[in-house]
């Protein structure tokens, strides 16, 4: 390895040699959008066309008859779950490695949240505990799509279809991410995504649920609007069941809309520096990036990568510190730990006085112990994130990739002899 290509660490240059490129998210199609909802003079939903038009359009991108605008992700899982009718006595499968958005509504229908290991490769459920996991009380399955890869659907579909249990997607961070030729979201019986600031497109805030069921999405709109039915010009309510209000308004409505027309541009540039990151991995033993099953395509939200210690040389915290050292702005783990090592599970308690739902007899003991899913909590110590813009540019994603593979080679060519195959 000669001097030039040392890594910052041992004393070559810094590979980053200038900072990254950004650009502006929002620009004269967002103000055209917004303007035309002020003029309305109204920012209802339910009066005004923003959200309409936004729904209809992100529909007709996903081929999907119903979309039902939220007022976030979140949201946008607990509408789901409502309109599946989720309640008390009920258990919903769930990853460990997730946001809590993903969590937060199976909590709030009282239900129980069940977790279910994934495979260290894909981050898709690993279909042995999936069988495991699932009970006669499972009332439904929440596929998350992590860092834009889609789950394996096809192993899911063949576990909860003969049980009739139904698949909520959370789509979150997997906008126009791919399996077999058809969009996430579009082949669960819900499909949830976010429009908060930190996603391919933002709104700020705001959520949108889509489905092919009729019943589900008037479900969906009534829970996620208190129960109004504002369906036929109709505008009033038979309170048939508790739900929260979940709406959103139409400037949200106006800045979403006005951002779908930048996402498949968005999507494809990410898709080229994920390509040219992969292709910096491949040269390096013991530095893993998320694949996607065959037949995915990533959308790319952010970069993942895991680390063999034994194959690498080095740990992740090195190798992260090896990467700031170049310049890169690498930082993990994606979650501090498994959701299930949180307080709240730890101490069963969602509520300030109360151990409900975690008590329900009809659950038997609840426990949620360490070792309940090996695979996610290795992967909590040895994955970390390399984030990934659209804004950046060639020489951006050059000087990050020639980082990579030479902080990656750098170990490699320090590993002990135990260390190799």
């Amino acid at each position: 390895m000669t001097d030039t290509l040392l890594p910052a660490i041992a004393g070559g240059p810094k590979a980053k040699s200038s900072p990254y490129s950004s650009g502006s998210r929002f620009g004269p199609e967002e103000l055209h959008h917004l303007k035309q909802a002020l003029d309305q003079n109204t920012l209802f939903y339910a009066r005004g066309a923003k959200v309409r038009e936004l729904c209809v359009e992100f529909a007709r991108i996903h081929g999907v008859r119903h979309c039902i605008a939220t007022s976030s992700g979140t949201a946008s899982i607990h509408v789901a779950l409502g309109a599946l009718d989720v309640g008390v006595g009920d258990e919903v499968i769930v990853p460990p490695i997730t946001d809590q958005g993903t969590i937060i509504g199976v909590l709030l229908q009282n239900a129980l949240p069940v977790f279910c290991d994934v495979l260290p490769e894909s981050f898709s459920y690993d279909p042995a505990d999936l069988e495991r996991k699932i009970s006669p009380r499972t009332a439904a399955v929440v596929a998350v799509h992590l860092t834009g890869s889609p789950n394996d659907m096809d192993v899911i579909f063949d576990i909860t279809r003969p049980r009739n249990i139904p698949v909520v997607e959370d789509c979150a961070q997997a906008y126009l991410a791919e399996y077999k030729g058809r969009l996430v979201g579009t082949m669960g019986a819900v499909g949830a995504f976010s429009l908060n600031d930190f996603k391919h497109i933002s709104a700020g805030d705001g959520g949108l649920v889509l489905t092919d069921d009729d019943e589900l999405a008037a479900r969906s709109a009534l829970f996620a609007d208190k129960w109004y039915d504002r369906s036929a010009g109709r505008s009033g309510w038979s309170l048939a069941m508790l739900a929260p209000n979940y709406r959103m308004n139409e400037l949200t409505g106006a800045v979403g809309l006005a951002q779908l027309a930048r996402l498949p541009g968005i999507v494809a540039r990410r898709r080229e520096i994920g390509a040219a990151y992969d292709s910096a991995v491949s040269g390096v033993e013991g530095l893993f990036p998320v694949v996607p099953p065959a037949g995915g395509v990533s959308s790319y939200w952010f970069y993942m990568l895991r680390v063999d210690e034994a194959l690498l040389g080095a740990s992740r915290d090195s190798v992260v510190e090896a990467l700031v050292a170049e310049g890169v702005p690498a930082w993990g783990p994606y979650t501090t730990r498994v959701k299930y090592l949180e307080p709240m599970f730890q101490e069963l308690r969602a509520y300030p006085k109360s151990h409900f739902p975690f008590d329900n007899p009809v659950y038997g003991k609840v426990e949620y112990r360490p070792g309940l899913c090996p695979n996610s909590e290795k992967a909590v110590d040895s994955t970390f994130i390399i984030p990934v813009s659209e804004f950046h540019s060639d020489l951006d994603v050059q000087e990050t990739a020639s980082a990579i593979t030479r902080v990656g080679l750098y170990f490699n060519a320090r590993r002990q002899p135990s260390g190799k195959e």
